[in-house]
Order: C-alpha cells, then structure tokens, then sequence
C-alpha cells in the first residue's frame, strides 16, 4: 500500500544577500515520508521555478553526510531534531503531518548571510590554513610499523579527524563558538607522532585566526557536542586548552620550530 504524502507549512528564510533584510515566507508542500529533507527543497524549487518564481538557495554536495556544506536550522536545531545525522541525512517521515517547520541558515557574525539558506563558512578554511602542514620525510614509503601508535590513541585521533567542518557546533553556541572545530582539527595532529613537531605552533596560531574571524567563547554549555552530526567530543577543547597554556611555558625555540 502506497503511503500517503505528509502535508506540511515551511516558514523558509529568504534573504537577496548579506546586505539586505531577511524575513520568513511561508509555503505549503505535500511530500513523500520517504523523501529526504534536501529533496523537499528540491521539489519546492521545482514548483518555484515552474511557477515563474526564485527557487530558494541552499547548499548540497555529497549528500551523503561526509561533506558538511548541507547545514541548515531547523526548528530550532542545526541539522535538524535527529542527533548525529546531516541535514542531508533527515527524512521527512520524522515530521508529523501538518507540522509547521521553520528552516534558518546558521546564525553567526563569522558566517555571514549570502542568499537565503547558504552561509559563507570560509572562515573554517582560514582557520585550517593557519594550522600549516605536518612535517614528514620525503622519500620512500616507510613501514607501516616503523612508528607504533596505540590503538586507543589512534582511535581518538580518528574521532577527532571525522569533524566534517559543517559548522553546527557554531550555529548551536550562545557565543557562536568555533572551539569545537578547532580544536577537532588541532587533535588529529596533537594525538599522533606525525604531529609534533609543530604541535605548539598550530595551536597558538589557529587560535589566533579563530579569535581574529569573530568567533565567540566557549562557556561549556555542551551545545556543540550535541547538535554536532559527527558527535565530536568536547574533550578536545580541553586538549586544545592545554596545548595553548602549554605553549606559553615553551621556549621560543619549541615554538617555531
């Protein structure tokens, strides 16, 4: 038996660009439980479109919930009511029929508006890009156990590595904290050897670029953690903390290394 479509109200935001004023605007679907929320908006564009109107912008890659760039707010959650999934990862027979759902774009000073749904995240990239490279001898391949990693070690390294960068961890902050992220991508490198040698010099200039980028503070209220798709935890935050204090007691030398 075929089941039915749910009937649902969109309070969507739409906005032209970073400089003007948003507003909500409502719309009425009818949508297979089986869809995926992304391909609602696809079928509301759709009808937009056909109707001679301007389809609403969002961003979408793989999804597959490996990318990161599909985050939306919804009713209140970044990515939506589900915990651990993207939002290209919800499907709408986890809404009820007739339910109304207000769809936002992550707020944050350091993710200003561009059109409707999307955000520029771009600070994310700075960040990364100030954390540089790891140093590692060229040349041949070395041995896969030349240098040993307790498995323990190695697995928290890899929880750290899975933040996919979406930026929930910043929509869901009172502060719009980017300290889960950074400190996700200051772990993967912290935790293994690979990552030593400039371990203390990361750490104080990823800082630095996050508090430039207009980032917030983290309280601790754990928001981050639990809205976060990948479900990273906040003792990385703890590690990075260490490593900034840490990196005060070094040499110079330590440091620029």
């Amino acid at each position: 038996m075929e089941e039915k479509n749910l009937k649902l109200k969109l309070k969507i935001w739409r906005q032209k660009n970073s400089k003007s004023v948003g507003s909500f605007v409502d719309y009425d679907v009818q949508v297979s439980p089986d869809a995926s929320f992304l391909e609602m908006l696809d079928e509301l564009n759709n009808s937009l479109e056909a109707n001679g109107e301007e389809p609403i912008h969002f961003e979408s890659d793989c999804r597959e919930g490996i990318c990161g760039t599909c985050g939306l707010v919804i009713n209140g959650h970044p990515h939506g009511p589900l915990q651990k999934i993207a939002t290209c990862q919800l499907h709408m027979r986890n809404f009820k029929d007739g339910e109304t759902l207000w769809v936002e774009p992550f707020r944050a000073k350091a993710f200003p508006v561009i059109k409707d749904l999307m955000v520029d995240r771009s600070g994310f990239d700075k960040i990364l890009e100030a954390g540089g490279y790891v140093s590692v001898n060229t040349g041949g391949a070395p041995d896969a156990n030349l240098i040993p990693i307790p498995k323990d070690i190695a697995s928290e390294a890899f929880d750290a590595a899975a933040c996919i960068g979406c930026g929930a961890c910043v929509a869901a902050c009172k502060n719009a904290s980017a300290m889960l992220f950074t400190s996700a991508k200051v772990s993967q490198y912290a935790l293994l050897p690979q990552g030593q040698q400039e371990r203390y010099r990361r750490v104080q200039k990823m800082i630095a670029v996050m508090d430039e980028l207009g980032f917030g503070s983290c309280t601790n209220t754990y928001a981050c953690e639990a809205e976060c798709p990948k479900g990273i935890s906040v003792t990385n935050i703890a590690r990075m903390n260490r490593d900034f204090a840490s990196a005060k007691f070094k040499s110079k030398e330590e440091v620029e290394v």
